[in-house]
């Protein structure tokens, strides 16, 4: 198991993640890079650590979104099928719901991320993130009383530019009642600081499709620069966390915060000297980020290439302490890491989804989804 260390001295990781803006001149963003040997000592004294993984279903086709229902089920989405499934809160077959219309799959493209909605024991409605032509869309969904169909009713966002990849993808309702989207530069880097592109931004708009009056564009865009989103999560002072998928060098971890621009395509983590800090960073080797939930003062992120967990403990809108990698190698590629009622994490592995970067043999039960009570300090 590779042990993660910040490089920086954590004083100047502090300042950093202070100031506002990541302009010339000033401390880099806190970076992490492999270290082994004696000196290298995992931190995590006095941190929720993960239990022993459980299985709940298996036998997943290229899983990619989750959404946890009022009972304590969940909704699964297939990214190259269509198709949603049903996971009982206790485990057991993933049922099929049905096939939602209109998906067209390329390597990264297809069914992604959902999210139920507040009001599901009335409205019987699930958002989608939906990979199509001419171009990407969301969509809100109509669930079938029995669990037996999936309607489209309405097209809630549309205009996201389509590709082969960096679609984005995930959907996250947050607690101010919006939907909060992020999304892929379409491989094209120049989208991500384009003010008239939807692509490689972070989108918030209301769940009936309209645009909040205090989004600083007066658009569906909240922030810009942005490489390829796959993680957003929401701490319990409001706080926005976004995972990003880096180039070569550095993938990231930011705090998001209205109108502002995050670097890309000039600058990947910290190398380079625009937009935003990220509050970490680390090596794709051992990230390309995807899914991320905040629970017990940790973001808890799935790594595809990385084949981990990932624990980032954080203060607010702060790194709190040194990255700590669970479960190496143990279940492959991780796509989404969603917290449950029960404040368990529920994570989904991504090994039939070879298509995808990092692509690794499926495992015999492949695809599955674990569940993982979180443990506190001795």
């Amino acid at each position: 198991m590779s042990i993660i260390r910040p490089a920086a001295v954590a004083a100047a990781l502090v300042a950093a993640l202070a100031l506002s803006a990541c302009t010339a001149g000033q401390d880099p963003a806190p970076s992490y890079s492999p270290s082994t040997g004696d000196d290298a000592e995992r931190s995590g004294a006095g941190l929720h650590a993960p239990g022993e993984p459980v299985e709940l279903t298996t036998g997943l086709d290229s899983p990619w979104g989750l959404a946890f229902l009022p009972d304590g089920s969940a909704l699964v989405s297939s990214r190259l099928t269509a198709e949603i499934r049903r996971v009982p809160a206790t485990g057991g077959d993933a049922e099929l719901v049905g096939v939602v219309p209109g998906v067209e799959t390329s390597a990264e493209g297809g069914l992604l991320g959902l999210a139920a909605s507040p009001d599901f024991a009335t409205d019987r409605t699930v958002f989608a993130y939906v990979s199509a032509s001419p171009t990407n869309r969301v969509v809100a969904l109509r669930i079938g009383e029995a669990f037996d169909s999936v309607t489209e009713e309405r097209v809630l966002l549309d205009g996201i530019e389509t590709a082969n990849r960096h679609h984005g993808g995930r959907i996250v309702i947050g607690p101010d009642g919006h939907l909060w989207i992020g999304t892929g530069d379409a491989f094209e880097p120049v989208n991500a600081a384009d003010d008239d592109s939807f692509n490689g931004k972070i989108l918030r708009i209301g769940l009936d499709g309209s645009i909040p009056e205090d989004n600083p564009s007066g658009t569906a865009i909240y922030s810009s620069g942005h490489r390829n989103v796959q993680g957003i999560a929401f701490g319990p002072d409001g706080t926005v966390y976004a995972s990003e998928l880096g180039h070569r060098t550095w993938d990231e971890v930011n705090v998001l915060e209205a109108g502002r621009d995050y670097g890309w395509p000039e600058t990947e983590g910290i190398e380079g000297d625009t937009g935003e800090p990220p509050i970490f960073t680390i090596h794709p080797d051992e990230a390309s980020p995807s899914g991320i939930a905040y629970a017990e003062g940790s973001l808890w992120m799935g790594a595809l290439g990385g084949q981990r967990l990932w624990q980032l403990p954080v203060d607010g809108p702060e790194s709190a302490g040194d990255p700590i990698d669970h479960f190496v190698g143990d279940y492959g590629r991780i796509r989404t890491v969603e917290l449950a009622p029960d404040g368990s994490l529920w994570i989904v592995t991504s090994n039939t989804d070879e298509a995808t970067w990092g692509g690794t043999e499926p495992r015999q039960g492949d695809d599955r989804i674990l569940r993982v009570e979180l443990l506190p300090p001795e």
